[in-house]
Formats: structure tokens, C-alpha cells, sequence
């Protein structure tokens, strides 16, 4: 028996140690958390979403973001293709699809009516636009700013910086003059372990723009926390940024008196802001992945209890943290304030949206939990002149 205590007792010991020193991979610090208006005033709860209708058949996992152009809707999927899908719903009628092959020369079969027309090899295609020369410029969580000519060719543009690797290339926009802004979400971790850059509450996101014509890449903005959905305002005055895990939206004045200063667009959201994206008119339309999440903001202010359930996570004795099921897209105005949300309580049609971009009197959304691209119409009181 006293063998047994002894044994028992340093099993104790030992269990101590590991929850209460053991190394881990995370270093969290202290963050302050704003204030949650939850899903109530202008995020009153509605199912508007429930009414979303998909995009033909499944195209493939994780359709993240959109870009349309000629009649096409374009998306970057999880296995590194980027395909096409016509906006009408038919079969298209262009060249055959593509036949790409990914690591380990297994063929990807394209569905019928979607096109392959690039596929980033090892990579992970997440924001997308077309830029003026007829490129497709993707923002690649893994490879970095790719660039894809017109026969799918690809053409690496940023992957490092100040010889530093760029960890985390994640959304994009494009100037008239094809200048790019674009986001790398952290300099701590890559895309497969992205929820360990929220426990930590390190801000090392980082805002770049890179000029096709000179060739110079600039570092905008840092300090960001999780640099994410990248768009341009009005007459291209200024740039918002969105930092998921601080939900709010940060603004670059890129014109006027401002120029180069920095300051809040919109604060305390009541989810993870995602991807946005400018309508050319008067709306900036910000997806968000899901609502935030109470427990883990409970621990934001004890970094030592934050390792304590990392360990216990890596046991498999807490389940990892993860938002709940919900689909939540929000329309700002050019003041910062919200005019409408279309949500999903529950996620019972769509839910993880990541992105939202508005065309012609619809609304595209991405979600890396579908196989396949939502629309639905821009509500009418949104439409009519303002």
C-alpha cells in the first residue's frame, strides 16, 4: 500500500507539473476584451439568410471567397484550385475545364458546369480579385500573393519579407492603378493552426501594399490582431482592414490630410469579422465566421490560465474552442454604422461565412463550411438611393 501512495503521489506531482509548467507552444499575453452588444439594436436576430439559394451543384470544399467577372463567379477551394462557376447557373460553354493534379498526382475530377482554371499546388487559395491586366491575384494562406495569367500560369509576387516569410496571407483588393493591399493575418502561426493565434492574443497582423509597376512591397500597418478581410473606400481616400480577433475594423487613410494615419472604422462586433468588401457606392459588406465566444474572452485577461487549458486540450481533456454554428453578413455605411444584418441563427442553411461581395443587385457569399457559392438579393431598401 505505501508503494501504491507513492506511486499514486508522484502521478499527482507529475499531472501538477505538466498543467502548471510544462512548455507549450503558445505565448498569451494580457488582452482587454470590449463590450459584446450580442445579436441586439442593429444586430437584432433574424433568419434573412435561411433564404440564401446555392450557386449550381457542389464545386468543391471551402469556396472562401468570391470575385465576378464576365458573367463568372470565381473562387479559390480547399485542395488549391481556382474555379469558375457562370453566374446564370448553366453549363458553361468556354473551353474544357482544366485537369490539374495535386501533390501525389492524384486527378481532380471539376464537376459539371465548373471550371478549373488554375490550381495552386500545395497551397490554399483564400482571398481573390481580378486584377486590370486579366490576372486572377490570390492571396494564398500558405504560398503567399500569387498572381494567375489568363492560360492559369502562376507567378509568385510576395512570400517574404524583410527576409522574414510571410505566415499568413489571407485577403486582398486592388486599386484601379492595380496597386494590392493585402493582409497577413500572424507572424505566429499558419493557416492549419489559426485558433491558436485568438488563445494567445499576440497582435502581430500586418497590413502590406505591393506596386506591380515598381515592384516595391510596403508594410502598412502592424500590431493588427488577426489581419484579415482587406477593402478599399470611396475614390480609394482610405483602406479597411478587419482584425478578427479584436472584432473591429481598422481604417489606413491613404489621401488628404490623413494620409498615413490610422483609426477605428467600427469597434466591438458581435462576431469575428471575416472578409469585406466595398460595393462601389455606399456599403461595405463584412461577413462574420460565427459569434464570438464567451468562454475563451473569460480567460483573455490570464495568460497563465490560458497555457493551463492548452495543456489540458492537447490531453484531450477540454474540448478545443470554436464558435458556434451561425451565419451573420453586416452592412456599414461610409459613417461606420450598421444599417442591416442578414443572419442564420443556428446555421440551419449557411453558416462560417467568410466572405460577402455585391454584384448587380446580389450578394455572393463564401464559407469554408460549404462546397459551394450562396447568393441571395441585396434587400431593396438597400438598393434605393440614400
Amino acid at each position: 500500500m505505501r508503494y501504491v501512495m507513492i506511486g499514486f503521489a508522484g502521478l499527482i506531482v507529475i499531472a501538477a507539473v505538466y498543467l502548471l509548467a510544462w512548455p507549450v507552444r503558445i505565448e498569451p499575453v494580457v488582452v482587454t476584451v470590449g463590450p459584446n452588444p450580442g445579436f441586439n439594436g442593429p444586430f437584432a436576430r433574424n433568419d434573412a439568410l435561411r433564404q440564401v439559394r446555392w450557386l449550381g451543384d457542389a464545386i468543391g470544399p471551402g469556396p472562401e471567397d468570391v470575385s465576378i467577372k464576365d458573367g463568372y463567379a470565381y473562387t479559390g477551394l480547399e485542395d488549391g484550385r481556382i474555379v469558375r462557376v457562370r453566374i446564370d447557373g448553366q453549363t458553361s460553354t468556354g473551353p474544357a475545364p482544366i485537369s490539374p493534379v495535386v501533390p501525389g498526382g492524384t486527378p481532380i475530377a471539376a464537376p459539371i458546369g465548373v471550371e478549373v482554371v488554375a490550381t495552386s499546388a500545395g497551397g490554399r487559395p483564400l482571398g481573390l480579385q481580378h486584377d486590370p491586366y486579366g490576372n486572377i491575384v490570390v492571396a494564398d494562406a500558405r504560398k503567399g500573393l500569387l498572381a494567375f495569367d489568363k492560360t492559369g500560369r502562376e507567378f509568385p509576387i510576395a512570400s517574404r519579407y524583410q527576409n522574414q516569410p510571410l505566415r499568413f496571407v489571407d485577403d486582398l483588393d486592388i486599386g484601379k492603378t492595380g496597386t494590392i493591399f493585402f493582409s497577413d493575418a500572424s507572424q505566429r502561426f499558419g493557416f492549419e493552426d489559426y485558433m491558436l493565434d485568438f488563445f494567445e492574443g499576440q497582435t502581430t497582423g500586418r497590413l502590406f501594399s505591393f506596386e506591380p509597376a515598381t515592384g516595391q512591397l510596403q508594410e502598412r500597418l502592424t500590431g493588427l490582431a488577426f489581419a484579415n478581410g482587406v477593402a478599399l473606400g470611396p475614390d480609394e481616400d482610405y483602406v479597411l482592414v478587419n482584425e478578427t480577433a479584436a472584432h473591429r475594423i481598422s481604417r489606413l487613410w491613404l489621401k488628404g490630410a490623413k494620409a498615413g494615419q490610422s483609426d477605428r472604422f467600427i469597434e466591438n462586433l458581435p462576431g469575428y469579422p471575416d472578409n469585406l468588401s466595398f460595393n462601389g457606392r455606399d456599403l461595405f459588406w463584412v461577413a462574420l465566421a460565427g459569434p464570438r465566444i464567451k468562454g475563451l474572452e473569460e480567460t483573455m485577461g490570464s495568460p497563465f490560465l490560458r497555457k493551463v487549458i492548452y495543456r489540458l486540450q492537447m490531453l484531450g481533456l477540454m474540448p478545443q474552442t470554436a464558435p458556434e454554428l451561425y451565419g451573420c453578413i453586416i452592412a456599414v455605411n461610409l459613417q461606420g454604422q450598421v444599417v442591416a444584418t442578414l443572419q442564420d441563427p443556428g446555421g440551419v442553411k449557411i453558416h462560417t461565412i467568410t466572405s460577402v461581395n455585391e454584384k448587380d443587385g446580389l450578394l455572393y457569399l463564401g464559407s469554408l463550411q460549404t462546397d459551394r457559392i450562396a447568393t441571395i438579393p441585396v434587400p431593396a431598401y438597400l438598393l434605393a438611393p440614400r
